[in-house]
């Protein structure tokens, strides 16, 4: 099943990724990893430049086509994308003043993003790591405190989670493949 192809190995869950302290106490932590067939230093681009306003949530070409052209992710690495930097802001999807601010940005191993939404206290982990083939693993892990409905959030939020992501790889897959 395509889920399968999302779940984390047991050392990743277990591992300790920068930004982990951001928040300390979690209500929820969703780890999910997946495999891209090219190095770190290929694929890092498409994540700098991930984001709202920015070359957006990457899709596969089949899901993209039933979307206004306007909504689409864009399919080449923009070079005016890639300057993000430690406490850059970026808008996100989360809400028409939702942000996430950058910090960490470890060229092409680590982004991290904080935010923070009223009571909410959010991190968002994206690591690469080189594999053979060449390959890369990447790991997300999304931390959420503050949360009033935390069975809501570890299930209903989880569920959400894992589609995007799946959604997310499928779509990188495509790009990486054709870069």
């Amino acid at each position: 099943m395509w889920a399968s192809a999302l779940v984390p190995r047991a050392e990743e869950v277990a591992s300790v990724l920068p930004g982990d302290g951001l928040v300390p106490h979690p209500d929820c932590v969703m780890d999910r990893a997946f495999n891209l067939p090219a190095p770190p230093e290929a694929v890092w681009p498409w994540f700098n430049q991930l984001g709202k306003n920015r070359a957006g949530w990457y899709m596969p070409s089949w899901l993209e086509r039933l979307m206004p052209r306007r909504r689409r992710a864009l399919r080449h690495i923009a070079p005016a994308l890639q300057h993000l930097e430690t406490g850059d802001v970026i808008e996100d999807w989360g809400g028409r003043n939702a942000t996430f601010e950058i910090v960490v940005h470890d060229t092409p191993r680590t982004l991290v993003h904080r935010s923070v939404r009223g009571r909410l206290r959010i991190s968002w982990a994206i690591a690469l790591i080189g594999e053979a083939g060449p390959s890369t693993r990447v790991h997300l892990r999304f931390k959420v405190a503050g949360v009033k409905h935390r069975r809501l959030v570890t299930h209903g939020g989880g569920f959400v989670d894992l589609l995007t992501v799946a959604v997310l790889a499928a779509g990188l897959r495509e790009r990486v493949a054709r870069s």
